[in-house]
């Protein structure tokens, strides 16, 4: 299986990927999802049922506005319609001091005296005190473009509730009657102290129109009747109106003329058109520049004195004579007009004229007394209207009077509770459940920096992923060569095989950032795979300080490499077989204080040098690249180096760490392990490995049956599993 290099990116996929982005951390971190859900849930379930149950009852009433018994004495006023702003007005009267203190001390309520029991009080509660409970208690709204207005009141008791809504209505079309009523009196007192008033000023008027029309000598037998003006007002009003109108068109009229006057010769015919549209005019221009281009394009084609060309300059200028003979005649005709207009407004100037003469000499001679009997006139009619409507204010008080207030709905006793509501709360519960759990969800993922993906990997290191290794994964000689992790790794050998440059660089080394990244089991499988290939593999374990290989073989870790580095021991009698076929395995051995240095020594290069040239393949367990020096000096002997890095365990600044480290000592870093990768809560990988898992999960079903038609093997003991042979 070849290798293949990371997949670049592709612009057209960008939205799918964030998708799948999204749909990683939802399945990642699904269980922190659903137990904030479930809390969210249960607690908002076991509020609604663990809080008291209140009602609210609900009166619909239609307002409409206070008519004014009296806004001026040429009428009542009309009903305007829908107003926004006196809804709002109302609410704020509904809610009043004025309204819900009549309600508190109605004594069929008794307020103070019912919720004081209520809450337990010896003493009856005072009014202000009630006044808050209650306000707050009330629900006020209107219908959307409607005059309509709602009163809601909410109570643990559900009669009482519609009780005291319905007491409202009641009280607050009380008032507005009760305003009615004292406007319409307070009008009739006032209409009636107007009318003492008015006698006072006609008798007044009367007697000064008697004195006038002695001292002018005037004879009037209709003294009730209105006096008849000395000029018709509307005629001279007529009069100035034409004089006005005929001086504007004498001016247009002069004005079109002149600024004709002024145009030369040859364009006169085209502006006139643009003043004043003459039908004859307009036709002969347009026979004109048919003509000319005729003859322009005649004159492609002949010489000027052709006949054809002779021919149209005839028709040109027998058409010219007579756009000339229609432009003389529509001057004249303007002449004519203006003139016209001219005569129509001076005989009307004079006309203006005399009228004024007439009426001035007349309004000398009567005007005085005129004026008096007009301001008569004017105080009796008044006089008369203030009569009109005081008896109609007096006959509609002794009326019923409508009210402006109208009920709709009168308020019952609910039979479901306001609060709690279950089902909103719950639905809400679940709603801010799913939203919290989500949203919690992302903010541990973006506080999360770990190494989540395999395009973090590449995009953070720069170098790509050669193996993508499963959670829960032991030590393959123990589940088989047939173990369903196994591929992995087989896909790991591969890269690795692939990936070198030379097949002479055979020692390989596995890093990782911090402790705990899975790197003794990755290198420990790797180096099995290597051998079940038919590869001669040794297995060195120089995590001198914390080593671990020798306890999946179950094997002494009493003599090792530092006892062949430090002399004590020969290579044949530090190097180990394990149950695997072409696999040798040398422990760490012992570290003694003396000797912490040991891995930078002239022995552990020879030692190096000398098992590249005994075996195939050499691996080496490395400690912690950031933890110790040992590390760093192992990648610079090494050919080449993995870096192992955990799926969501250290933040990405460490792992880049470790990678600078590796290329700070040189190391020849070959690629990196993705480790301990939850296949089944991130379906991102399965693309990488799923398939294989699938297809030898699916093969197991045909090995059993190949296994069972096998003769029982016999059974290892441990002693056998764990003892180790030495190899020379």
């Amino acid at each position: 299986m070849e290798a293949l290099p990371p997949a670049p990116q592709v612009k057209d996929s960008e939205a799918q990927l964030h998708f799948l982005d999204y749909w990683r951390i939802l399945r990642v971190r699904k269980v922190l999802i659903m137990v904030v859900f479930l809390l969210v849930v249960t607690t908002t379930t076991v509020i609604t049922f663990w809080l008291p149950k209140t009602y609210m009852s609900t009166a619909s009433i239609a307002v409409d506005k206070d008519m004014a018994d009296v806004t001026s004495v040429m009428g009542k006023q009309t009903q305007m319609g829908f107003d926004l702003f006196f809804i709002q007005t109302q609410f704020e009267r509904i809610q009043s001091t004025e309204v819900l203190n009549q309600v508190i001390e109605d004594k069929d309520m008794k307020l103070n005296e019912r919720w004081a029991k209520r809450f337990g009080m010896e003493r009856p509660l005072e009014t202000t005190e009630t006044y808050a409970i209650l306000s707050k208690r009330l629900r006020v709204r209107n219908i959307r473009n409607t005059s309509i207005i709602e009163i809601g009141v909410i109570s643990e008791d559900r009669k009482e509730a519609a009780e005291i809504a319905n007491k409202i209505v009641e009280v607050y079309r009380d008032i507005r009657q009760e305003r009615i009523l004292r406007y319409a009196k307070s009008s009739i007192d006032k209409f009636q102290e107007e009318r003492g008033k008015l006698d006072k000023e006609v008798e007044a008027l009367q007697a000064k129109v008697d004195q006038l029309r002695e001292e002018a000598g005037i004879t009037d037998f209709t003294s009730g009747s209105p006096v008849v003006q000395t000029l018709d007002t509307e005629t001279l009003r007529r009069l100035e109106g034409q004089r006005i109108e005929a001086e504007s068109l004498y001016d247009e009229r002069r004005t079109k003329l002149d600024g004709l006057k002024q145009i030369p010769k040859e364009e006169l015919p085209s502006s006139i058109l643009q003043v004043q549209f003459v039908n004859q005019l307009d036709s002969l221009l347009r026979s004109r520049d048919e003509l000319l281009q005729k003859r322009a394009i005649s004159l492609k084609d002949f010489s000027p004195q052709h006949t054809e060309i002779l021919k149209l300059d005839d028709g040109l200028a027998q058409n010219q004579k007579l756009i000339d003979q229609v432009v003389k005649d529509t001057m004249q005709g303007l002449q004519v007009q203006a003139d016209a207009a001219k005569a129509q407004w001076e005989k009307l100037v004079q006309s203006v004229e005399e009228a004024k003469a007439k009426d001035q000499k007349m309004q000398t001679l009567a005007g005085p007394y005129a004026k008096a009997k007009r301001d008569l006139e004017d105080k009796m009619e008044v006089r008369r209207l203030f009569d009109f409507r005081s008896r109609q204010e007096k006959f509609e008080a002794e009326l019923p009077r409508l009210t402006m207030v109208e009920t709709v709905d009168v308020a019952k006793p609910p039979l479901k509770p306001y609060r709690p509501n279950v089902p909103l709360n719950i639905a809400l519960g679940i709603v801010v459940g799913l939203v919290v759990g989500l949203g919690l969800a992302f903010f541990v993922e973006y506080l999360d920096t770990s190494m989540k993906t395999i395009d973090d990997v590449e995009l953070a290191l720069q170098a790509p992923v050669v193996g993508v290794i499963p959670q829960n994964v032991g030590p393959l000689f123990e589940e088989g060569e047939d173990s369903p992790h196994a591929e992995a790794y087989r896909v790991l050998r591969t890269n690795v095989l692939f990936g070198r440059k030379d097949e002479r660089l055979n020692t390989i080394t596995m890093v990782s950032g911090g402790a705990g990244e899975g790197k003794s089991t990755s290198i420990l499988n790797t180096a099995t795979i290597f051998a079940q290939n038919g590869h001669r593999v040794l297995l060195v374990d120089t995590d001198l300080r914390r080593p671990s290989l020798h306890k999946a073989f179950n094997v002494s870790n009493s003599i090792g490499l530092t006892s062949f580095l430090l002399g004590q021991r020969n290579l044949e009698e530090v190097i180990q077989t394990t149950p695997v076929k072409g696999l040798d395995f040398l422990p760490s051995g012992r570290l003694p204080a003396s000797a912490m240095g040991i891995l930078n020594s002239p022995q552990m290069k020879e030692f190096v040098n000398n098992v590249k040239q005994r075996y195939d393949f050499v691996f080496f367990d490395a400690p912690p690249i950031l933890g110790v020096s040992d590390a760093s000096i192992l990648v610079s002997m090494m050919d080449m180096t993995l870096l192992v890095v955990q799926y969501r365990k250290y933040p990405q600044p460490m792992t880049v760490r470790a990678k600078l480290t590796i290329d700070k000592v040189g190391g020849n870093l070959l690629g990196v392990v993705l480790n301990n990768i939850n296949l089944s809560s991130d379906s991102y990988y399965y693309y990488h490995s799923g398939y294989h898992y699938n297809h030898y999960a699916r093969s197991e079903d045909s090995m059993e049956e190949k296994e069972t038609a096998k003769p029982e093997a016999p059974k290892k003991t441990t002693d056998d599993k764990v003892s180790v042979k030495q190899k020379y």
